[in-house]
This record gives structure tokens, C-alpha cells and sequence, in this order.
């Protein structure tokens, strides 16, 4: 294990010359990434100028909402940063033959297929995150308690890791299909799902999309688990929430080591 962080801390360091070597570019990147969470936090403030909560009885009204996409920018910035660089560029690798080289080193493929690039200008919208959680936390009806802050970056390590699994599991794609940018698109479309609080869907449309987000395809538990630790008081339904994500982000690394293992089996060579 020591060994792969100290790679990392190798690859890490390495992007992060190559960004400050282009400073510009690299502070254009960061202000485009606020300029577009700016625009979606005035559409949120112009939502509750009309509105004291999203969804009659949900609970979410504004100080909890915002913590709640506060906890969606955190875990996204993560995987945007650390997993999709990398994996944006396995199409590439594939045509070319690049992932050739990667097979033959003495590492494990899955790791260097989706750590070897790092995006720092990601985490600026992760730095915006942690400041509407500061922001909205001291204007919660309830205070969250010393247990839901220790219980509260867990989760957002399973909301991690769930998307990950989804992440790994596109990359498998691309090794059998060839290319499948298509399909990286549709991972933005699917994660927008998980930007807005589980209580929206319902009815007879919402419900049947509300379990298949939640049990199938575990979108919604990647922030509304997290938001719930510190928005709401932990208590026996917030705990099974826990337990579920918990469960959902082992079987989706668990599920996706198994397909990217799978789809190295049937990989052949760009030159054969």
C-alpha cells in the first residue's frame, strides 16, 4: 500500500508542475468551474425567493438544501479531480496502443488507468463546498452532533467510491468497445440524478425511478446520505441510510474490479 500512495504522491506532484507551468490556463479553468457553480447557486436563491422548501414537506429547506449541495460539490470535485482525467483518457490509450505499456508494468492496470492524472482546478468547486457546508451548518434547526461529524466523511468516502465503481466500470467499456465517449457524457447525465434530494422523486413516475437510483444503480445515496448525516438528526431510518451506502459503495468497487478484470481479459492489442 505505501508503495502505490508513494506512486501516487509521484503522479500527483507531476500534474501539479505541469498546471503551474501554465498558470493561466490553470487559473482559467478554476474561475470557469466558479463561474458555473456561481450561475447554479443564483438559480437556487431565486428557487427559495419563491419557495421555503424543495418539496412540501421534505424538509429541505434553504440552510439544509445548501449543505446539501455543498456535499455534492465536495464529492464530485474528488472524482473529477482524481478518477475522470484519467479515465477520459483511456480512449486514447486504447487506439493507440498506449495501454500496452500500462499492462506490462509491475502495477496493478486499475490503478494506473485511473490515478495517473490529477485535475487540481477540479477541487475549486470542492473549496466552494466546504464553504456552503460552513455557511449552512450554524443555520440548521438541529445542530449536527460530534457522531454525525465523524460519520459524516465516511460517507462522503462512499459517495466516492460509488461513483468510482461507475467510473472503473465505463472504463471496462472503453477497452471493449474501442471508444465510448458517448457513454462518459452519459455519466454526467446519470450523476444529476444524485444533485437533487431523493424526496423529488415520487409519484408514479418518481417512486420507480427513486428505487432504481437508489438500489440499482446507487446514484442517490452518493449525496442525499451524506447531506442527511449533518442536515437532519441521526436516527434509525438516517442509520439504515448509512448501512445501505455502506453496502452500496463495497459491492460497486467489488462489481467494478470484477468488469475492468474482465473486459483486460478480452483486451487485445492496438497492434494485433
Amino acid at each position: 500500500m505505501s508503495r502505490y500512495l508513494a506512486i501516487f504522491r509521484t503522479f500527483a506532484r507531476a500534474c501539479l508542475v505541469r498546471d503551474m507551468t501554465f498558470r493561466a490556463n490553470f487559473l482559467l479553468e478554476c474561475l470557469t468551474s466558479l463561474g458555473w457553480m456561481s450561475m447554479n447557486l443564483a438559480f437556487y436563491l431565486l428557487v427559495f425567493t419563491f419557495t421555503p422548501e424543495i418539496g412540501a414537506g421534505s424538509g429541505w429547506t434553504k440552510a439544509p438544501f445548501f449543505a446539501f449541495v455543498g456535499t455534492g460539490l465536495i464529492v464530485n470535485s474528488i472524482v473529477q479531480a482524481l478518477f475522470m482525467p484519467s479515465a477520459e483518457e483511456l480512449t486514447e490509450m486504447v487506439r493507440t496502443g498506449g495501454l500496452d505499456a500500462v499492462l506490462v508494468q509491475p502495477l496493478d492496470a486499475q490503478f494506473l488507468v485511473s490515478l495517473h492524472r490529477v485535475d487540481f482546478s477540479s477541487f475549486a468547486n470542492g473549496l466552494v463546498g466546504v464553504g456552503l457546508v460552513a455557511w449552512a451548518v450554524p443555520r440548521l434547526e438541529h445542530a449536527p452532533t460530534p457522531i454525525a461529524w465523524l460519520v459524516y466523511p465516511l460517507t462522503i468516502v462512499c459517495g466516492v467510491a460509488i461513483l468510482y465503481g461507475l467510473v472503473i466500470m465505463l472504463a471496462a467499456a472503453t477497452i471493449l468497445m474501442g471508444r465510448n465517449q458517448s457513454l462518459y457524457d452519459f455519466w454526467f447525465y446519470l450523476t444529476n440524478f444524485s444533485r437533487y434530494p431523493a424526496e423529488i422523486y415520487a409519484g408514479p413516475w418518481g417512486g420507480p425511478l427513486r428505487a432504481v437510483c437508489t438500489f440499482v444503480l446507487p446514484i442517490l445515496l452518493v449525496v442525499n446520505v451524506p447531506a442527511r448525516v449533518i442536515a437532519r438528526p441521526l436516527a434509525g431510518e438516517a442509520w439504515w441510510a448509512v448501512a445501505t451506502a455502506l453496502l452500496a459503495a463495497c459491492a460497486s468497487l467489488a462489481v467494478s474490479r470484477a468488469v475492468f478484470q474482465a473486459a483486460l481479459a478480452r483486451y487485445r492489442s492496438a497492434s494485433s
